[in-house]
């Protein structure tokens, strides 16, 4: 059973939310600043708040984070209440921790209503790269494009639909949050690895450096905007690859947590000029291989090509293909799931890709 809804969370009526024994799955992006309580609050002054789902770790810290949680966890609860934040990319944490949500729920014969307080997407409708083509990961990652343009809730039903599932599933409009109206989707940071305004634009790219010995700035103040490490050198900067509307500066810096902790790095920050359209993941994809080609230390491990999930991509990541190859290739495959996510949409816009 799937509904969308378009009023509060507060004043839903099902018995499950009133009386029932209710879960919260949720982050710090579950304030409202209208009552100045999160959402959990609702339920604890109800008196029937019966388990707390959140990160491990608190909501600013210079590591990334994880919901941990088993298919036990849901176990004697009458309704699971999530409120995250996603930033649009198929392989933000928390998602990915909600998708497992909804595998577990559809593995129960009985369990909870899963209802989804959705939120706007950050990094808008924009679509980037491919849907994945070798199923290698985990059964909850979304077969979704890399940038996929779907809110939160459109993503469930997306993936609800995708796995024939029964369960009672209901979406919370984003519309129906005051939130909506009074904080931009990054006020509050999604996550500790994403703190502001740019950092979506640049994640469906930026994420993949994680899986390389280059760091995307992980423990300083701006991941995603700066890219080094200690072996790079940036003497040659003339044929570093910057789209239109871009910036490459050359730089340093020394990362307080992760990989190169307390190491100073080289390298670049990108920077968007006002207004430009930017393709984060053909962007990334040259630069790794600008750096393979250049320097002898930059590898690409296993987890890499894991997450990319697409075989044309690794090829021109180990130099068996041109740019203008791979560049064809996303085209078409962000066409192809851009007509299909057009299904799941719950809201007036739909998703669109970059020309």
């Amino acid at each position: 059973m799937f509904s969308f809804r378009t009023t509060p969370l507060r004043d839903q009526l099902d018995k499950t939310l009133r009386d029932g024994r209710v879960g919260c799955f949720c982050t710090q992006n579950c304030w409202d600043p209208q009552s100045g309580e999160y959402t959990w609050e609702i339920f604890a002054r109800r008196g029937n708040l019966a388990k707390m789902f959140t990160p491990a770790t608190t909501e600013l810290t210079p590591l990334t984070s994880h919901f941990d949680f088993s298919q036990e966890d849901l176990e004697n609860l009458d309704a699971i209440v999530v409120e995250i934040q996603d930033v649009g990319c198929r392989y933000f944490n928390y998602t990915r921790d909600v998708m497992r949500l909804l595998l577990f729920r559809s593995r129960m014969e009985e369990g909870p209503s899963i209802y989804i307080v959705d939120h706007p997407n950050p990094a808008g409708r924009t679509v980037e790269g491919s849907m994945p083509t070798t199923l290698d990961t985990e059964l909850w990652i979304p077969v979704v494009a890399h940038r996929h343009g779907l809110t939160l809730g459109e993503l469930c039903h997306y993936y609800y639909h995708e796995n024939s599932a029964s369960f009672p599933l209901h979406i919370i409009s984003a519309n129906a949050l005051e939130s909506s109206s009074i904080l931009m989707p990054w006020t509050i940071a999604p996550a500790s690895d994403i703190p502001g305004f740019f950092t979506c634009a640049l994640y469906s790219g930026g994420g993949l450096w994680n899986n390389t010995t280059i760091t995307p700035g992980i423990g300083t103040a701006r991941p995603y905007e700066y890219i080094g490490a200690p072996f790079i050198t940036t003497t040659d900067t003339k044929h570093i690859p910057c789209p239109d509307g871009t910036l490459m500066r050359p730089c340093s810096f020394t990362p307080a947590a992760g990989r190169y902790k307390d190491e100073r790095c080289v390298g670049y920050q990108i920077i968007l000029r006002p207004g430009a359209q930017y393709h984060s993941l053909l962007h990334t994809l040259q630069l790794m291989r600008y750096f393979s080609e250049r320097h002898s230390q930059f590898e690409m491990l296993p987890q890499l090509f894991i997450k990319i999930a697409d075989p044309v991509i690794e090829a021109y990541l180990r130099g068996e293909i041109t740019f203008d190859i791979v560049q064809e290739h996303v085209k078409g495959e962000e066409q192809k799931w851009i007509r299909k996510a057009k299904r799941f949409c719950l809201y007036g816009d739909a998703p669109f890709r970059i020309k």
